[in-house]
């Protein structure tokens, strides 16, 4: 009998409809080029020697130029024309204008393939070089945490909804300090680089905060402060309305609790051994960070309990926005309740699996993740 500790371990799930469809598509995209060159042969041979296979052989290697390498691309092309040669060879009218006119315009084809097949790969350079700038940047604004800090297990996950994105205005840090194991987690109002900068900001202050400060409420402090300082050098809409819901936790060292101060942000949930999940609303509503000029009242940490096994999970609203085709927004404290996972790894790993299941293969917003357990 299995066990139930395990009941939602990831395991390696069969290939589903769409995704043997998407891998049979690919497949038959590889052979095409060949394909085509097969069927002008049998066109030529099977109708009347009036008609043309010429769009066929032409389109071999134009077809092959994004998917080959050059040298491939290149046979490609040679093989094209091979088989207008051949085909004209069979009818004895090599020599007539129709047939020289045929592989002229097959071979300048052939030509034009290799030409794109040579731009198309410099782009995929210069492609992997921005992607690989913008995992850079992604390492050096929100780097991965350690798996075990200050004896807590911990796990992140950052999914952009853009494809090929890699960092975004959400944002995640855990420090390890004198007064226990301190988390945020964030979501910055706007997008592009002024959200990768104010992203930047908060956990740089945060970290400094977080080593320096005596209480959670004064690292919140911190983060006002300097959320207002960036502001100040920001230009337009985002000069009066930047800001940053953002939930702090902190375990300290040798207690089983957990204590959580929350600036608008969805409130975390805490999973307990047996499956058993709490919402932790964090005290009284407050403004997001940046927005202390509107109202300004003392900040107040909240303190739970976090008895060993359990898991702390923090999230952004990109997990608990997330819309299915019918408008429903994804709940994880329903989901997750009753569930028992075997780590934070695992716990995130089936979270943006089922989002992505729900959101139908994509989300429309970022989605950060961070889990904290302890052991």
């Amino acid at each position: 009998m299995p066990d139930p500790g395990l009941g939602d371990t990831p395991r390696p799930r069969p290939a589903g409809a769409g995704e043997r469809g998407v891998s049979s598509a690919r497949t038959f995209v590889r052979v095409l080029p060949a394909l085509l060159v097969v069927a002008g042969v049998l066109y030529d041979y099977l109708t009347p020697r009036e008609f043309t296979a010429a769009p066929f052989f032409t389109a071999a290697p134009l077809v092959a130029a994004p998917l080959y390498t050059l040298l491939s691309t290149a046979l490609t092309g040679l093989l094209a024309v091979v088989a207008v040669l051949a085909v004209h060879l069979r009818l004895g009218i090599v020599m007539h204008v129709d047939a020289v006119t045929e592989v002229v315009t097959v071979a300048t084809a052939a030509g034009l393939a290799a030409l794109i097949n040579v731009l198309v790969r410099r782009s995929d350079e210069r492609l992997a070089s921005v992607r690989e700038v913008s995992e850079s940047a992604q390492r050096a604004v929100l780097p991965e945490p350690a798996e075990r800090i200050g004896g807590l297990e911990v796990a992140a996950r950052y999914e952009a909804a853009q494809a090929d994105a890699f960092i975004g205005g959400d944002l995640y840090a855990v420090q390890d300090s004198p007064h226990g194991v301190r988390v945020v987690v964030g979501d910055v109002r706007g997008k592009g680089m002024g959200a990768v900068a104010a992203v930047a900001v908060v956990i740089g202050a945060f970290r400094e905060a977080a080593e320096q400060e005596a209480t959670l409420e004064a690292v919140a402090g911190r983060l006002e402060r300097a959320l207002a300082r960036e502001g100040t050098r920001r230009e337009g809409l985002d000069a009066f309305e930047g800001f940053t819901t953002a939930v702090l936790a902190e375990v300290p060292h040798g207690e089983c609790v957990v204590r959580i101060l929350n600036r608008g942000h969805p409130p975390p949930l805490l999973l307990h051994a047996d499956g058993t999940l709490v919402t932790l609303d964090g005290g009284p509503a407050a403004l997001p960070l940046g927005m202390g000029e509107l109202g300004s009242w003392p900040d107040r940490a909240v303190c739970e309990k976090f008895p060993h096994g359990a898991t702390l999970l923090l999230y952004t609203d990109g997990l608990s926005e997330a819309r299915d085709g019918r408008g429903d927004f994804y709940d994880p404290a329903e989901r997750l309740a009753g569930r028992v996972f075997p780590g934070p790894d695992a716990l995130l790993t089936v979270l943006a699996e089922e989002v992505r299941r729900h959101a139908g293969g994509g989300t429309t917003d970022d989605m950060a993740l961070l889990a904290v357990r302890r052991p």
